[in-house]
């Protein structure tokens, strides 16, 4: 296998998860999130930070309004180190400065969705012992609704403009309120603003909370398609260990000071934390936050202000913005790296994306649980199809159900040690225990297979394989051959019930704007010509938008779900 730097451990001994922050990853020698910050500060104090809503935030500012929530945080709460503080915002500036002052005063940041029903709300809140919530005023309806039912004693609301002058703060404000109405009523009378808290906190000297590299900094909630969701913990440790992991790879071409960074996926999400929360602000990158992704063309509207160097972003969206035809007429001239993560890169997705912006895509892996970024690929090295090499210190194995090591080549269970892995899922010693292994390997639920030269392949979710005939199909392949089609814009395939075969595999479709619809024999024969006859789908069905996550996945469970009710 290859790798940047020796192994993590290639011995059966190893760390406990989470505890330990390897030397050869720290040259700063970072304890905790806070030195992060504190020393880009010291570096890049009046460089950009954030911009979002045509709002910038600078380094030193950053520094300074995030002391100002943790010396609120400090004197007005009773919070303690160590309690639980929800942050539910979208891309705002405020995000970033609400994260870091969190940390600075020690608690631990649970990261939290702001599309969450209150049914889903409640149950986080309550798993993680929630203490402190801050929330978009966009979303505080719903905190209203099961505020009594969580043990949550503060809540602080932020609107969408509450960092700009005080005039343009009113007047965006009230817009998006009264005119756009995206602010439902809600009535949290006890609720404090966020520049209320600011105030308070002004003046107000932090008191310093000593975070050993092995304490939870986040707890970041996963697998709430499939099950009830779990705290994943994240040490200060895994997350440091992370960014230099990933900084590592990414060294040639990150330069220091002068990256602008796209970010339209949400911070909350453990990727785009990652990168644009930690290891773009340790170069002193330029991050711009995009709120709403989702919305096309203003989203293609900010790309336009902006001579952006990087992009980060996953499948779905390289997809629909290569058709929008105003993302087509933008000047990429200085666009030099793509990263895309979070679900699986189709190669009609990457190509079409280097057809519109010259920029190649390079794909990397990773969970929420290894904080997340497992394998990335090596600059100037990239495979389409493959998720490249593992980061330094990582240890990687493929294994079968049983946990019997596979030879290279074959298609298994991935299974990853590394610094990077969580310390564990929150209170649940049980589903923890079911995840890692007795050498502290954690076991993905991914099918891969390594090839010779050490890169690495993702064959599918071992949850959403279809079985036929006996035979196993992998969802993805299905998919990357329908996307190929010239008419077809998207697809997801699910295994249906079938009395010959056990299982026949459905595949549904989004057409491009324009195109005819395609009859099942034409889309047959398509298939025929790229798959195995077991593989090519039984069924299609036309849909006008795949289910997705908040984030672009798309969500297979949910299909499966339509069909057993339909």
């Amino acid at each position: 296998m290859t790798a940047d730097t020796p192994l993590y451990n290639t011995q059966d001994r190893s760390p406990a998860p989470g505890s330990e922050l390897p030397a050869s990853l720290n040259p700063y020698g970072y304890q905790s999130l806070t030195d992060v910050l504190a020393l880009a500060t010291a570096k890049y104090a009046d460089l950009p930070a954030f911009t979002s809503v045509g709002r910038t935030i600078s380094y030193r500012e950053l520094n300074e309004k995030s002391d100002q929530f943790a010396a609120y945080l400090q004197s007005d709460t009773g919070l303690n180190p160590g309690d639980r503080i929800a942050i539910q915002l979208p891309n705002v500036i405020q995000y970033p400065v609400v994260l870091f002052g969190a940390i600075k005063a020690g608690l631990i940041v649970v990261n939290t969705n702001p599309l969450y029903t209150p049914k889903e709300l409640e149950h986080q809140f309550n798993d993680a012992e929630v203490k402190a919530l801050v929330v978009f005023a966009n979303m505080a309806h719903n905190v209203e609704k099961i505020l009594s039912k969580t043990q949550i004693k503060h809540v602080i609301i932020t609107e969408i403009a509450d960092f700009h002058t005080p005039v343009k703060r009113v007047l965006v404000n009230s817009v998006v309120k009264y005119v756009k109405k995206m602010v439902p009523a809600y009535h949290l009378p006890s609720a404090l603003s966020l520049n209320e808290a600011l105030a308070k906190g002004k003046g107000k000297s932090v008191t310093p909370v000593v975070s050993q590299s092995d304490q939870i900094a986040v707890l970041q909630y996963t697998g709430g398609t499939t099950g009830i969701a779990k705290g994943a913990m994240l040490t200060h440790a895994n997350l440091l260990s992370n960014m230099c992991q990933l900084s590592s790879r990414l060294e040639s071409i990150l330069e220091e000071r002068s990256e602008t960074y796209i970010a339209p996926l949400p911070l909350y999400h453990i990727y785009a934390f990652l990168i644009h929360g930690l290891t773009l602000l340790e170069r002193g990158a330029h991050s711009i936050l995009i709120p709403n992704p989702r919305d096309l063309p203003g989203f293609v509207k900010e790309l336009k202000k902006w001579p952006f160097t990087g992009f980060v972003g996953l499948n779905t969206l390289f997809v629909g913005l290569c058709n929008n035809a105003d993302f087509k007429t933008l000047d990429f001239s200085t666009l030099k790296l793509t990263c895309s993560g979070g679900m699986p890169l189709t190669h009609a997705a990457a190509d079409e994306w280097k057809k519109v912006t010259g920029c190649q895509v390079v794909e990397g892996y990773g969970l929420t649980e290894t904080s997340p970024v497992v394998s990335f690929n090596p600059i100037g090295k990239e495979r389409i199809g493959t998720i490249g090499l593992p980061v330094s210190n990582t240890d990687i194995k493929i294994q079968d159900l049983n946990g019997n090591a596979l030879p290279q080549g074959e298609s298994g269970m991935l299974c990853v040690r590394g610094p990077q892995v969580m310390k564990g899922y929150w209170n649940r010693e049980k589903a923890t225990k079911e995840v890692m292994t007795d050498d502290s390997f954690l076991i993905t639920g991914d099918i891969a297979m390594q090839h010779p030269d050490g890169y690495l392949q993702i064959v599918d979710r071992a949850k959403d394989m279809i079985i036929v005939s006996g035979f196993n199909v992998y969802p993805t392949e299905v998919e990357d051959c329908l996307s190929s089609h010239p008419d077809i814009l998207e697809s997801a395939a699910i295994g249906v019930s079938d009395e010959k075969t056990g299982e026949a595999v459905k595949a549904f479709i989004v057409l491009k704007a324009g195109a005819s619809e395609p009859s099942n024999k034409v889309l047959k024969a398509y298939c025929k010509e790229n798959l195995a006859a077991y593989k090519v789908p039984k069924y299609f069905e036309i849909k006008e938008e795949l289910p997705k996550t908040n984030v672009g996945k798309v969500l297979r469970r949910a299909l499966r779900e339509e069909e057993v009710t339909s």
